[in-house]
């Protein structure tokens, strides 16, 4: 019998499949059509300090092999987030829930941090420095390790659980930033987020989404998160959540051998809203084919050949 197991600085999770922040909601939509229990932890909708309606429509163009987004961060805000999403969500999920956190300032994510710090049901925060669908704050964090530390150090002077920075793939080195945010105390890193693309109308010459640029996702940027998480482990000596274009249950194991703790599920649920299930009953079988034991195991495998 194969063990899924894995463990995020000292969170275990029953498997290392996560839906992804901004893909499946705050989780209790997707327990309608199936039992959420079978994922390891799930990072729920990007929250910020007060509520936001989100950019205008249309938000998603499709591309081959992936979409266009550009949401623009719409969440409900945290205090409606804690006193209505977080119960909803324990209602029907049991397993470790990780917090994703936006903000347009140091300030705002200390301050969002800090009051989902206090929530027992949240074992991880998702710091995510890396949206390109906002026009201030947001990527602006992620593109520069000194702006990153600063918000790394902010977060961690105010909560004592676990902390992952967010990164996003629209830099040069992704190296100097992870490693600035390891610098500055973070407990891991998760990379990466979406890739700045747009779509133009032939019919109307216009841009797609009225945002006219959106973060983008799906499989064809699978090989550039393989790299970036490949880079970074190499560089850094702290847990990596590995997110970009992963759709099966291979795909995790790639991630994983390339330097991933856990991996995130993104694009794929708005495709197939069953498929972080399915990763999950198939990862099993997946790791016999290839006589893997122990999933936790792998875990940079790539590194050692």
């Amino acid at each position: 019998m194969v063990n899924t197991s894995v463990s995020l600085s000292g969170v275990t999770l029953k498997n290392p499949i996560i839906p992804a922040s901004g893909t499946f909601g705050f989780g209790y939509e997707f327990a309608e059509i199936y039992d959420i229990n079978c994922l390891g932890s799930l990072s729920f909708k990007g929250t910020t300090k007060e509520p936001r309606f989100g950019n205008p429509t249309p938000r998603i163009a499709e591309c081959n092999d992936g979409l266009i987004n550009s949401i623009g961060l719409q969440n409900p805000g945290v205090e409606k987030v804690i006193s209505t999403e977080l119960p909803r969500l324990r209602a029907c999920f049991d397993g470790p829930i990780t917090a994703n956190v936006c903000g347009f300032s140091a300030e705002e994510y200390a301050y969002t941090a800090a009051a989902l710090d206090k929530e027992e049901q949240v074992e991880l925060l998702e710091i995510n420095i890396s949206c390109p669908n906002v026009h201030c704050g947001g990527m602006a964090f992620g593109t520069d390790p000194k702006a990153a530390a600063e918000v790394t150090r902010a977060v961690k002077a105010v909560t004592k659980k676990p902390v992952y920075m967010k990164l996003t793939p629209n830099v040069t080195d992704i190296v100097s930033i992870a490693k600035a945010c390891e610098d500055a105390g973070a407990d891991g890193i998760s990379l990466i987020n979406t890739m700045l693309g747009m779509r133009i109308d032939l019919k109307t010459g216009k841009p797609v989404v009225a945002n006219k640029m959106g973060g983008f996702s799906g499989p064809a940027v699978f090989p550039v998160a393989v790299r970036m998480i490949y880079q970074v482990y190499d560089a850094v000596k702290i847990p990596i959540i590995g997110i970009g274009g992963v759709s099966s249950a291979e795909n995790v194991i790639e991630m994983m051998l390339a330097g991933a703790s856990a991996v995130e599920v993104g694009a794929a649920n708005l495709v197939n809203p069953f498929v972080c299930r399915d990763i999950a009953e198939n990862l099993p079988k997946v790791m016999e084919k290839y006589g893997i034991t122990n999933l936790s195991d792998i875990i940079g495998g790539a590194h050692n050949v």
